[in-house]
Order: C-alpha cells, then sequence, then structure tokens
C-alpha cells in the first residue's frame, strides 16, 4: 500500500471515515477536541484535514500547513475556511452537506411544530404541577405560507417534509433563480415572501451579504406578524432585531437552533440578557446548534466525504 501521508482529523467523525482513509493509504491523528493553537503545532505536516468547527482554517494556519492538499468539511458552512486562500495554495476543499440536511430538515421542522402546538411549554406547566389547556390551545400548520431562504441541500430537505402538512410553500435562492421545482412558489426576490410569507425560515450560508440577513428593515417589511426559523448560521440573524420584533408582536414565534454568537458563555453581557429573556418566552424555542448533529448524521457526513476523498 503507498503511504498517502498524514490526515488531521479534527472533528467527531464516524469511524467509517477512519477506516477508509487508513484504507487508501493515509495515516490518521485524532484530536477532535483540537484547539486553534494546538492546530499549528500539528498540521505541518499534514496533506488533509477534516475539520467542522473547531477549526478555523484562516490564512495563517493554512500556510502552516505547507504540504496541505485537501479539506473535508463535517457539514456545511465553509466560512470556516479561507477559501480564496486556499484556492491560491491548489488545496482543494469538500464539503458534504448531503450528510446532515435530513437532519436540519427534521430539526426545523420539529422545533416549528413544538413552537405553535405549545409542547415543551405545556409539557414544563404539567411538570410543575400545572393543567391548562385553553391556555395552550395552539394553532395548526396547515395552510399557512412558509418561505424557505435559501434552496440548497437543508432548504430542500425541509421543503420535502413541509409537503404533508398542507401548506403553501415558497423559496427564494439568489443562486438558483430557475431551480426552483414548480410545485414550489418561485421567488425571484423579497416582494412576496414580505407580502404572503407567515413562516419564514433561513437556510443560507454565511458570507458578508447574508451576515444580519434578518434585521429590523426586513421586520418592518414583512405584511403580517410572522415565526422566525433559523438553523443556518447564527450571525444570519441580528438579535437585537428578534428582541424587538417579539416584543412589538411583529414577530410571533422563533425557533433558533443558531445563536450569533456561541456557546452561552462565550456571549457578551447585552447579548447574553436579551437571549436569557427570550429563552423564558412561551413564543421561542432555542436549542444548542444539534440540527445536524444526530447519529445518523454523523455517519452520513462522514460517508459522503470518504466518497468524495476516494473520487479526488
Amino acid at each position: 500500500m503507498i503511504h498517502q501521508g498524514k490526515v488531521l482529523i479534527a472533528a467527531p467523525v464516524h469511524p467509517v471515515l477512519i477506516e477508509g482513509l487508513t484504507g487508501l493509504g493515509y495515516e490518521c491523528v485524532v484530536h477532535d477536541t483540537i484547539s486553534q493553537s494546538l492546530a499549528f503545532g500539528l498540521v505541518a505536516d499534514c496533506i488533509g484535514i477534516i475539520t467542522s468547527t473547531r477549526l478555523q482554517l484562516d490564512e495563517d494556519l493554512l500556510d502552516a500547513a505547507s504540504r496541505l492538499q485537501w479539506i473535508g468539511r463535517m457539514g456545511s458552512g465553509m466560512e470556516v475556511i479561507d477559501l480564496v486562500h486556499a484556492a491560491k495554495r491548489g488545496i482543494r476543499c469538500f464539503g458534504s452537506p448531503e450528510g446532515n440536511c435530513n437532519a436540519v430538515g427534521e430539526h426545523a421542522l420539529g422545533m416549528l411544530l413544538t413552537l405553535i402546538r405549545k409542547i415543551t411549554w405545556s409539557h414544563n406547566e404539567v411538570s410543575r404541577g400545572l393543567w391548562l389547556r385553553e391556555e395552550n390551545r395552539g394553532i395548526e400548520l396547515e395552510g399557512n405560507t412558509v418561505a424557505i431562504i435559501g434552496y440548497g441541500h437543508t432548504g430542500q430537505s425541509f421543503a420535502k417534509k413541509l409537503q404533508g402538512f398542507d401548506t403553501c410553500i415558497m423559496a427564494y435562492d439568489k443562486y438558483k433563480p430557475e431551480g426552483i421545482p414548480v410545485h414550489i412558489a418561485n421567488c425571484k426576490d423579497h416582494g412576496q415572501i414580505f407580502e404572503d410569507a407567515d413562516i419564514v425560515s433561513f437556510h443560507v450560508p454565511l458570507q458578508p451579504d447574508t451576515v444580519y440577513y434578518l434585521n429590523d428593515a426586513f421586520v418592518e417589511k414583512m405584511r403580517k406578524p410572522f415565526i422566525l426559523i433559523n438553523t443556518s448560521r447564527g450571525m444570519v440573524v441580528d438579535t437585537g432585531a428578534l428582541y424587538r420584533g417579539i416584543k412589538t408582536g411583529k414577530i410571533i414565534g422563533a425557533c433558533l437552533d443558531v445563536i450569533e454568537q456561541e456557546p452561552l458563555s462565550a456571549m457578551s453581557a447585552p447579548l447574553r440578557t436579551m437571549v436569557d429573556e427570550l429563552v423564558q418566552l412561551p413564543n421561542v424555542v432555542i436549542t444548542p446548534h444539534i440540527a445536524g448533529y444526530t447519529h445518523e448524521a454523523l455517519y452520513k457526513m462522514s460517508k459522503t466525504l470518504l466518497g468524495k476523498l476516494i473520487s479526488y
């Protein structure tokens, strides 16, 4: 067997990936709880790196890896890699959004149903000895208009799961002006979303034009009070705009798997104050960035990356 070189595994992965890379002749060095500073001492002789969100593969770290040929990203969100500098260096970059898109779609739907049917809120009341039926009367998903912003892997997954609920689904994706299926309303711009949407769900990458996509101006343009879902990246939603929208009633509910500063311990004091207040409300559901973090997704992402690396 030809020795291909060293691969740093800097993320939790399924054994199928390590076994597969080993079978290809790579030496796998596993540091799935690695720090940024420790990485500088480990990447010098690496041919490949498998990462998730723990490392920022910026210009400095890439240049420290003088032999690097490829990077595999567990999941989606290539913003953790300086793609421009990687391209200059001839480093190939592979993502695996196909592996966790089903998990994210399920989670978005689960949070939405939990919110509108008051499942977690009423459960917590029952655990305190309360049995309040009228106060926990929910609303049905049927008949609502759901706008999906970003019709990539996770947006498509969420849309597929909504189809059994008799909702009106619309989608906007600036990269797929003609790539929306006929059974989904193709929004060429945000106008129809601002006019008709009852629920807005974000499924976009984090890049300069998506930072604070949901801001005060976006909220103000929405004709109807609406429910917000964000399973993409925390910085897509301006927490201040969300907080103000909830307080004014323009946002009638929020389902968030991500926050603009994570984890809670890393938040600034003003942001933490807002989040602490929001999470206590009956119309807000927040989970700790776990939408794509299922056991099955770990296997599927690992298998997807392995397949791409074998092809490479």
